[in-house]
């Protein structure tokens, strides 16, 4: 490709990389390769997720004996599947619908027996959206506690650390309902490192954490609310399930997408446009205005010093920024980190970047995410936009969307977490 010849080139290329993105974590491409043999008994399919109707789909089209079973996904994902039920609920913070077809999973689960396969299904989102609260606690206490942890800037392993311990499902609780069956998890992962116990709450997997490291993140970020939470954790009466428990004897799992893989994609693509990619890491995490500063440093030195690599390059990197929330505005944190880079870039010659979430959905608004120009201040200054106030009342939607610079794909039914690209000209 050579030199870029206009910024709505780099857009261009920008959007074939999400794209390609998006595609490397479909599960009909990366699930079927995974399914196991049928058993001698029943198929039962559990689980949860915003892959969850795909995953489902995929099965069903692949699978040629008996099948049964039920998946939970947000409100907006459903599916037209017939044999396995598609039950819709909310996301972020759980509801009845989730809750009670949740419950359901626990009985189909707890019916399996030592002939039959459980075959679960779990991806990013699964851990609101199949919600049973631990004995002694009610479901609106229980998200009145996740509300505030997805405000308080806690990263998702402290989150689903907390979650995990006021469940009666997460932490490998579901592995133990399905004993003595035997069970396989199929998992998209949208976490940091790729860790199986902390995507969705890991419900059938071997969880190393404790009541004690809960207590520990509730302490860091001071909620001291609702008290039956607390209470729970206080009193530690049944723990996740930990390594090495006999009911993982018969449990298999796979990572079947990863953020590194559809990282890789989108170099690809940018390998055919003529354009260096250069991936910093799929476990990016850190506050997303902070994370911003850093990225918009790196590509001036690559635009002015040809460091690390010479234009025109890439700079691609995933994983799960936190934000914040001290004002009113709306947003999620790829919006913010877009709105944070281009304060700190200020109009830099040259630079164009894409950032969203590969769900779809940034935060619990319509858009993926945006994307931003050297002109991106320009254009809100000529609206009397001022971007630094918009940032500070972290309303990064309404911004991106006066300038007409969203980026909205509607759900892609499936999540490997944030993609960020940045395209030095």
């Amino acid at each position: 490709m050579g030199k870029l010849v206009s910024d709505q080139t780099a857009r261009d290329v920008l959007q074939r990389m999400l794209t390609a993105a998006i595609s490397a974590a479909d599960p009909s491409t990366c699930l079927p390769s995974f399914l196991p043999p049928p058993p001698i008994g029943k198929t039962i399919v559990v689980g949860a997720g915003k892959a969850g109707a795909r995953m489902a789909e995929t099965v069903e089209a692949l699978w040629d004996g008996p099948l049964m079973g039920l998946v939970i996904v947000p409100y907006g994902y459903g599916s037209s599947c017939e044999r396995i039920e598609v039950v819709q609920a909310a996301h972020p913070v759980p509801d009845d619908a989730g809750h009670e077809a949740a419950r359901r999973i626990l009985a189909l689960a707890g019916g399996a027996t030592a002939d039959d396969l459980v075959l679960c299904l779990i991806s990013g989102g699964g851990s609101a959206l199949m919600s049973v609260p631990a004995p002694g606690l009610m479901l609106h206490e229980k998200a009145a506690l996740n509300s505030q942890l997805l405000r308080s800037g806690a990263d998702i392993a402290e989150m689903n650390c907390v979650r995990k311990h006021l469940s009666s499902i997460k932490g490998g609780h579901l592995a133990a309902t399905a004993m003595p069956a035997r069970m396989v998890t199929l998992l998209i992962s949208d976490v940091p490192g790729d860790d199986p116990s902390v995507i969705a709450s890991g419900p059938t997997v071997a969880d190393p954490t404790t009541f004690s490291d809960a207590q520990a993140v509730l302490n860091k970020y001071g909620i001291d609310q609702p008290i039956a939470a607390l209470n729970v954790l206080k009193k530690a009466r049944t723990e996740t399930l930990k390594p090495g428990d006999d009911c993982f004897r018969n449990c298999e799992t796979h990572i079947i997408a990863t953020p590194q893989m559809s990282l890789q994609a989108a170099a690809e693509v940018a390998h055919g446009a003529g354009i260096k990619p250069l991936i910093l890491g799929d476990a990016v995490e850190g506050e997303a205005r902070e994370v911003a500063k850093v990225m918009a440093a790196i590509a001036k030195q690559m635009r002015h010093r040809g460091q690390p690599v010479e234009a025109p390059a890439v700079l691609l990197s995933g994983g799960e920024t936190t934000v914040t929330v001290t004002g009113d505005g709306r947003g999620g944190r790829n919006s913010e980190f877009l709105l944070a880079l281009a304060i700190a870039l200020n109009g830099e010659a040259g630079i164009n970047a894409l950032a969203a979430d590969t769900d779809g959905i940034d935060g619990i608004e319509d858009n993926a995410g945006a994307v931003l120009s050297p002109d991106t201040l320009e254009r809100a200054a000529r609206k009397r936009i001022d971007a630094k106030a918009y940032l500070a009342n972290n309303d990064a939607y309404d911004f991106f969307q006066r300038i007409d610079d969203l980026v909205i794909t509607g759900p892609t039914h499936t999540n490997v977490n944030d993609f960020r690209a940045i395209l030095i000209a």
